[in-house]
């Protein structure tokens, strides 16, 4: 299956898991869970929020995590400073990248925004091969994220 059609069952799946709520918390546990086990080839699939200047782990699938993030440090944080989403083919060449698994090899991180378009935190996916995330996974995963706070 190509990777467009497989994000596309994975949103309308998510669509109709929402109907049941509206309640974030459960939106992103669903969508960690979702995504941790439709995408293949992930090792670490969640959100890290942020809360008094801090951003802490919230939900998440796969091994520990770091519990808080060093700030303005990381790929998480870079999504949030630069207000975009960061696809990262090897960690181990990304300045500053945080190791809370060291058998992660690439990384996707997007920004999730609350109603008033305000940046909240992120949905970051960690994978054990180089190179698996793309511009596809990307624009796929802002439409999920599009779809949670809605």
């Amino acid at each position: 299956m190509n990777k467009e059609k497989q994000y596309q069952r994975i949103y309308r799946q998510l669509e109709e898991l929402f109907r049941v709520t509206g309640d974030i918390d459960a939106r992103m546990a669903t969508v960690s869970t979702v995504l941790h086990y439709k995408l293949g080839m992930v090792l670490w699939t969640g959100f890290y929020t942020l809360k008094n200047g801090e951003l802490l782990v919230k939900t998440y699938q796969g091994p520990l995590a770091c519990q808080v993030l060093k700030k303005n440090t990381g790929v998480c944080w870079t999504a949030i400073n630069e207000h975009k989403t960061i696809v990262v083919p090897d960690v181990h060449q990304f300045k500053g990248h945080i190791a809370c698994d060291p058998r992660s090899k690439s990384e996707i991180v997007v920004p999730v925004r609350d109603k008033d378009d305000r940046i909240s935190g992120v949905l970051d996916i960690d994978s054990k091969i180089y190179n698996r995330f793309d511009d596809t996974d990307a624009k796929e995963l802002e439409k999920i994220i599009r779809l949670l706070i809605s």
